[in-house]
Order: structure tokens, then sequence, then C-alpha cells
């Protein structure tokens, strides 16, 4: 390699915030990018080196096929020299579609599917036989041997166990040429308009040929006469049999099947040969056809739908359809009251059995009543749907989404009746590979599943060795990788909607480290999110295992961990936004921390965040939760006291989500503002009463539109347009707030839609973005602009940093309490107006935590934060435990799920989940304050705490 080949060169990069700078990067290093969070770490390499690299790929492309992708714009950028190949693995979680599992995405269960499609052996699902196939000529040698010299019909089967009358079909077989037909064990002739009992179930089949089996004689030459005609006979049966013939010996009326597909030898029943798609719940050929290959069904559930059996009809007994209206469903229940003899007064356990079901259920029926006054009978008609029937039809058949919403009220989950949640068909499920189904091997745990395919070889047969080996070896390998990157708690089935944003990424991380790619660049978005301390050092070692492989590794990283670990390090700042952009320095490591800049302050101890005097006391109340069972949970009791900083720790897949985000949040949201979220399963709650309400700030992404901005997203944009509608200018004009939006006709411009921008198509080059000639990209229109405010217009608003506005606003304490917080959490920086698609993650998780935090706190409000340090620097980090001590100093109460022992060490009370992840989590390991918890033996999150204490 020449000297110029062992570095990627980027020169004048401009892109967003970034200062028309030059840096040569090591290839085939691991390389970490940090800085604050805005400074442009996210603008270096993802909006410059991987987007030019995705540029130049699609460039390959004729410009036929480049029509359809469209291309892509060219980044800010003079030039970059030596860039290879590039994939990004970013924060973007996966697929939210219910078909989406790990296996999946980490493309595990595709090679199980062709493993078992090649490899595995069929049973009967009627009677646990092996199934059994043949060839044409296997089938012809043992009719030869098995019944040389009897006499037989070979028969054809066309209908089996089906009712019907069949005219149609014997007419079909005569008009073939054949004469007779076998029916329910029967042979017959064909007669004109032969037919059978339509409400039966028949067998039928026609005879194909009746001969004599030729003995396996020396002479050859008569051998061959009736061999022809046995091997013609055979082809003909399965031609009209489908694959499948019956060979009758005539003298004990007895039949054989022999199939050319998987076959059971006692009851005939046929599979078709199995293919991958066999085993896909997403193919037609493999799903479940009563869930549609999705596992789950929602069921009515009675209960739900008579919440207090002592209520009778008449007060509402039935939830969905409340008290006794004058309608034609009470008619209707008014009538099968007087058939089945009871009142709708009466209380609802009390009505008899053959009552509810029709009520449920419906019924249909004609009855007669005397009337004993005028001595005459009266006929009545029950034609009622069934209240749970019609529940369950809305929700099938509904396209709205409030009447599937409201249906939903009355029904439950469940797993599907029919593949009882393995979301295959019956014949997939009984292909088996040492005992095993696919559908057991995706349930298992990836630790557990590693261990069944260690010790697979020796349980197979020499075929099945040889069909599978490489498969095994492919399956093997990424469950290793799974293993590596910390998640050997997942299950191939589990869907990929539940994975959090850390778990993502890493499973794609493992998905590319199993492709075993070569002389790629990765460029990695904070893989260490949502990671154990414990798990960092496995997943160190996985990009050091893609960097040793021959491929060049960038991780833009707040982990103290892994910018130590790097083999370079590139520092962005000095500070976020305008002003940052800047390289303020690289290096080793050890050369970095030699510098005088924030990162290296925090890396070399100059600067840290500190650890509080003294822990809080709290206000004596506490919150209980009793029971908790949800997916992992081993039935556990946790008490939060209040009034301090809570924080929640353990290993991932321990259950902190499971307990906090579905069990405890919701029922939260459910008593405090009527959330429908339904939480996980729980024995009870004790202390509500000290709260008053809950706030949830979560990982989601904010509104990533080009029209979704800061002022926006924390709703302070309404408030400032109110503002300008009240000026004495915009009264007398008569305007209202939506004058002032870019949203609406009416105060945009109207040549640009209120984008300040204009898309030229160009073909075959990427659209062009062009300042809008009619407002100068001030996206209003000029009337609008005219209105001003302490002399500046809407536009001039949008255009300051934060604070800027911080001081324009401070006299109107609706606007200037929300655009302080955001400045609080330090984001002073950024614009009013900056499109929300240019803010970084790190960025956009405080706009939002500003966006909650500028709500009116009540000093007994329950704050829940996620993670809320992602792609937050230390500094950052700082900035912003300022701001949640000081709610907490106000008397509220807040719980923070976190791994980062920065906040860790500096909260009030710990509840540590473990010990391990998945199966073997769910415990509570330990609680109390850090220094206690550091004193624990058996909790992983203490061994690091101690250290970080001490």
């Amino acid at each position: 390699m020449s000297k110029n080949d062992d570095f990627i060169e980027v020169l004048g990069a401009r892109v967003h915030n970034l200062k028309n700078i030059d840096v040569r990067i090591p290839r085939e290093k691991l390389v970490v990018i940090t800085g604050l969070s805005g400074s442009g770490k996210s603008s270096l390499a993802f909006d410059t080196i991987y987007a030019e690299g995705q540029r130049r790929y699609i460039e390959t492309f004729s410009a036929y096929a480049r029509q359809f992708l469209g291309s892509l714009e060219r980044p800010d950028v003079d030039k970059i020299d030596g860039l290879s190949p590039v994939i990004a693995i970013e924060q973007k979680t996966t697929s939210k579609s219910p078909r989406s599992t790990v296996g999946t995405i980490t493309e595990i269960y595709d090679f199980l599917r062709l493993f078992y499609a090649r490899a595995s052996d069929a049973y009967s699902y009627n009677t646990g036989q092996k199934m059994i196939s043949y060839s044409d000529e296997q089938i012809k040698q043992l009719i030869l041997e098995d019944f040389a010299d009897k006499k037989v019909s070979i028969l054809a089967p066309v209908v089996r166990s089906r009712k019907g009358h069949y005219r149609e079909l014997f007419e079909q077989i005569a008009k073939q040429g054949f004469l007779k037909v076998r029916v329910d064990g029967e042979v017959r002739d064909i007669v004109k308009g032969m037919k059978v009992d339509r409400y039966k179930n028949h067998d039928i089949e026609i005879v194909i040929d009746r001969l004599k089996v030729p003995s396996l004689s020396k002479d050859s030459e008569k051998e061959s006469d009736g061999d022809k005609r046995v091997s013609e006979t055979i082809h003909t049966a399965m031609y009209h049999g489908d694959d499948v013939l019956m060979v009758l010996d005539n003298d004990i009326n007895e039949a054989r099947f022999f199939s050319r597909s998987l076959m059971c030898p006692t009851s005939g029943i046929s599979y078709p040969n199995p293919e991958p798609n066999n085993f896909s719940f997403n193919s037609p050929k493999g799903m479940c056809p009563n869930c549609k290959g999705l596992g789950k069904l929602y069921e009515v559930n009675l209960n739900k739908l008579v919440p207090n059996p002592k209520l009778s009809i008449k007060q509402g007994a039935l939830a969905a359809h409340g008290p006794q209206k004058n309608n034609w469903i009470f008619k209707q229940l008014e009538l099968i009251a007087e058939r089945f003899k009871f009142k709708l007064t009466d209380s609802f356990e009390s009505i008899p059995k053959d009552a509810k079901e029709v009520i449920f259920f419906g019924g249909n029926e004609k009855f007669d009543i005397e009337s004993k006054a005028l001595g005459i009978t009266r006929s009545y008609k029950i034609d009622f749907e069934g209240v749970a029937t019609f529940i369950q039809n809305t929700f099938d058949a509904n396209e709205s989404t409030s009447l599937k919403r409201w249906a939903k009220e009355y029904m439950e989950k469940i797993p599907c009746p029919e593949c009882n949640g393995t979301r295959l068909r019956k014949e997939s499920l009984y292909f088996k590979v040492n005992g095993k189904n696919i559908a057991e091997l995706a349930h298992m745990d990836i630790s557990e599943l590693a261990a069944w395919f260690k010790n697979l070889e020796k349980d197979l047969s020499e075929t099945q060795r040889k069909i599978a080996s490489e498969i095994i070896k492919e399956v093997r390998s990424r469950l290793d990788f799974l293993i590596d990157v910390g998640l050997t708690y997942l299950a191939l089935d589990r869907s990929s909607k539940s994975l959090s944003g850390g778990e993502a990424q890493r499973i794609r991380l493992a998905t590319q480290i199993g492709s075993q790619l070569v002389g790629v660049l990765y460029i990695l978005d904070e893989p260490s999110i949502g990671l154990h301390q414990r798990d960092n050092e496995r997943l160190i070692k996985s990009l050091k295992q893609l960097k040793d492989i021959g491929n060049s590794v960038i991780v833009v990283e707040h982990d103290k961990d892994m910018i130590e670990s790097a083999d370079y390090v590139i520092d962005i700042g000095p500070a976020a936004g305008k002003h940052g952009g800047e390289i303020v320095s690289e290096g080793t490591p050890k050369e970095i921390e030699k510098h005088n800049t924030l990162t290296a302050d925090y890396l070399n101890g100059r600067r840290k965040i500190e650890i509080p005097e003294k822990r809080r006391e709290g206000n004596g109340k506490t919150l209980t939760l009793k029971g908790a069972t949800g997916n992992n949970l081993k039935n556990i009791s946790v008490k939060f006291p209040l009034g301090k900083m809570i924080g929640v720790t353990g290993v991932s897949g321990s259950g902190k989500s499971t307990l906090i985000n579905e069990t405890l949040y919701p029922i939260l949201n459910a008593h405090f503002f009527n959330g429908v979220k339904k939480p996980m399963p729980y024995k009870k709650i004790l202390g509500l009463e000290n709260l008053d309400k809950v706030i949830e700030i979560n990982q989601s992404p904010i509104g990533r539109t080009p029209r979704s901005n800061p002022a926006t997203y924390t709703g302070v944009f309404s408030e400032i347009r109110n503002l300008f509608a009240k000026t004495s200018e915009a009264m007398i004009r008569g305007y209202k707030p939506g004058r002032f939006s870019f949203n609406v006709a009416g105060g945009r411009c109207e040549t640009c839609k209120g984008a300040g921008l204009r898309v030229i198509e160009m073909n075959f080059l990427p659209d062009v973005y062009v300042e809008c000639e009619t407002c100068q990209g001030k996206r209003f229109n000029r009337e609008t602009l005219e209105i001003r405010f302490k002399g500046k217009s809407i536009y001039d608003v949008l255009a300051m940093t934060i604070n800027e506005a911080n001081g324009f606003f401070e006299n109107i304490p609706k606007i200037h309490r929300k655009i302080k917080t955001i400045k609080d959490v330090g984001l002073g920086y950024i614009t009013l107006g900056q499109q929300s698609t240019t803010l970084s993650g790190g960025e956009a998780q405080r706009i939002k935590l500003a966006t909650e935090l500028s709500k009116r706190d009540t000093g007994n409000t329950f704050y829940i934060l996620d993670e809320p340090t992602t792609g937050l620097h230390f500094e950052d980090i700082r900035v912003l435990m300022i701001v949640l001590n000081e709610l907490v100093d106000k008397g509220n109460t807040v719980l923070i799920i976190e791994h980062n022992l920065d906040v860790i060490k500096t909260v009030d009370y710990i509840i540590d989940i473990g010990p391990e992840g998945g199966k073997n989590g769910g415990k509570i390991m330990a609680l109390g304050t850090p220094e206690e918890i550091a004193e624990n033996k058996k909790s992983y999150t203490a061994r690091f705490l101690k250290k970080e204490l001490n």
C-alpha cells in the first residue's frame, strides 16, 4: 500500500455546521469520533463520508436504473479520497411490522428454513409415523415384488372424505374413457346420471387398470410386456391421483397407498415435498391459515363484556351497549327474555345458560307464545347476531380505526389456538430434526440454541450431515456473533417491534460481522446505547474483530471505554451548533488526553461529574408495585421512594423496561390520564394518592419532517403566533394566528408552500433545492412579514437562536418558560426554526426532554426517563443532571433507566435488576443508595459502580 492508501482523506467538508474541515482518517483501524452533542460528529461521519459512499455506489448503476432509485445529493465537500464501500449501522429502530422477528433480521431463520427443507424427517400428524415417498421406478419394483401373480386394481384417488353428489365428476371421468370407479370401498360401473348422497363424506377413486401382476420370471421378453403395462398404469394413475395411487388386492379387498410426495403409510395423508417457504410464516405456503402467520389473534373476552354480572341487562350489564334504551338490540333482547323465560331486570348471573349463549353468540328461531288474556297465539322471530359475534365481526371486517379501537376494548390478544402461537401451519410443525421442529428452535434463547447446535452432528444421519454441514456452520457462527454483542437472552421468534434501539443496532452489527465482508468501511452510531458496562467489553471485542479481518470501523461515541480502546480518536468541537464544526484534537487516546479540550478534561479527570455530598431523604412516602410478572419478571414487588432521584439498573434484557415502561407507566398513565395501553400483569399498586401526574420521556424520535422544528415541537410557536396576532397592526388587518403559520394557506408564500425552498427536479441528477425567488427563503408572504413585534417579523423570530430568543421574550412568561427550558438542557445554540431533520439524535432527545420539563410540575409529579443520556457528551450529561436535580429539589420524583455510571453515581436510590438477561433475569438484585449497592457481591452493576465511587 502506498502512503496515501492508508488513509481516508476528507478535504473541505462543509455539511451542516462543519467549518470547511480537512481530516485524514486511518484505514483498517478502530476510529472514534467524539465531541459535544451537536458539534458535528454525525455530520462528518454520516452526512459526509457515508452519504458520499452511498452516492458513489448509486452512480455505478445505469442511467435507466438510477431514474427509479432517485439520485442522492452530493454532500458539500471538496474531495474524499481512499473511500471503501460504506455500510452504516444507525440508531434507526428496526421495522415495526409484526412479521419481522429477530430470526428474520439476522437471517438465521432463513438458514433454519433451508435446513428443515433439506435435512428434516417428516412425521404424520395423524399417526405420528415417519412419512415415506417413492419414485415411479421404486413403486413399480414394490408392486412387482409384493403383488407377484396376484389380481390387483390400480386406483387413482380423486376425492377424500368430502361431501357432494359429484355428478359432474362422474361424467368427466367417463369422458376420459374410464369405465369403473370405486366409491366408499365398492367398485361400480359408471352409468349416465350417476351421483351419490351429497350430505355424506365420500372417498372416490378411478379404477385405472385391472391386471394380473406378472411374476418375476426368468423369461425377459414376457417380463418386459407386463412390466411396460405396469409402468404406463402407474404413470396414468399418478397423473389423475395427484401424485398418489392405490393398489387394491382384489382377493382380500385391501388397499395400499404409494406416493411421489411424502405420505403416511397407514392413513395415506400426504405432505407436499418441503421447500424453504413451507417453513416461512410470511408465505401462504407456510403460514398458519387461521392467524395468517401472526401467531396472535384478538378474541372477545366475555369478562370484559360483562364486567359486573350482578347487574341486570336493564342496568347495563352488557358493557358494550350500556343501560336499556329504546332500540332494535334491546327489542331483540326482550324477545330472548320471553323465549327463555327471564326478565331484563334479573341479574345477569341468574339468566339461564342457553339464553346467555344466544345473547353472546346469536340465534335464529321462531317461537309461539299464547296470550291468555286475548286467547290467541302470537309468533315471534329471534334473528340476533349475538353481542360477542358483532364485536368480533366489527373488528375483523372494519377499516375504521376508531371502530376497531372500540371493539378492542372488549377483546384480548390470545395465542392463535390452531398453531399455539408458532405462526406455522400444522404440516410444517411435523418436520423434525433430532426430535425438534423449527418453531421449538425459534423459541429457544440464543444461548440455548447455540448449545443445541453444538452437539447436533452426532445425532444426524450420514446423509443429513452431508447436506447440512454448510448450513450448520453458518448458523453457529451467526449465533456466536449475537452472543458476542451481548444478546444471549433474545429468542429468534421475538418480534422486532419489542426491541430497544441499542438491541436493534447490535443485531444489525452481528448480522454484518456474520457476513464476513472485507475491505468495507463500517460507520456506527453509538452502539453502546442500552448496553451494560459488563457487555461493553464484548462489544469492543466484536468491533476489533471487524477491524482485524480487514475493515475500517468508524464509531460515533461518547463512551469512555470505547474512546480509550480506539486506535485513533477525532474530537470535534469546541462547542455545539454554529460554535462547533472544527477538529479540536486528533490522535491516539493517549495523545488526546494531553490536549486542552473538554473531552480530554473528562478523560484525564481534570473535570468530572461530581458525586453529591449527601443523598436526599425523600418525602417519606412510597409507591409500591406488587407481584409484577410481565415477560421475564419473577413475581417481584418494588417500593419506589418518592421525592428522590431513582436509578433503575441491570444488564440488558434483565427486565428494566418491562418493569417500568410496560408495567409501572401504563398503570400510572391509566390512573391519571385514562391511558389505553394495557399494563403487563401485576397484583396491585399502592400509594397512587401520593402523586398527581406522570410524565414519560422515551427514546422514540421527534417528528422528522422538514416542516417540524423546535418551535413547533415544543408548542412555543403557537404562543408566538398568538402574540403576533395580538399586535395592533395585525388586529387592524384582521389577521388570526393561522396567518403566521407556514403550513396553511393564507400567510405563507404560496410559490414554495411555506418551505422557503423550491425543488427543481433534474432527470438522472439529484434534485436541486434553490431558495424560493418570491420570498427569498423567508417562507411567508410580504403582508405577513410587515407585522412586527419589537421590530422583528415572524421570520426574524424563527431565525433567532434559543439564547437570543430567551432575552427577547423575557417579559412574556408563557413563551419564556418553554424557551428557557430548551436553554437549560444545553441547546442555546440551535435556532427556533431549525428543521428537525438537521438535529442530531442527542439534540432531538433533549428537545423532547425540554418539552416535557416545561410542563408545569406540581411538586408531586413522577418523571420516567428512559436512557436520557443517549447521544450526550460528558459535559451535556452534567448540564442535564443540573436540570433533573432542580426538579427533584422541588419535591418531584425522577426515575431514570440508565447504564451510564455518571448518572447512576449521582442518584439517591438504586433498584438493580438481574442477575442476567432473558430467562435468567427478572429478579431484584439490590436496593439502596449507590454506596450500599457498591458493597453488594452478587450485582454486576455494583462491581463497576464501586470503581466509579472510589
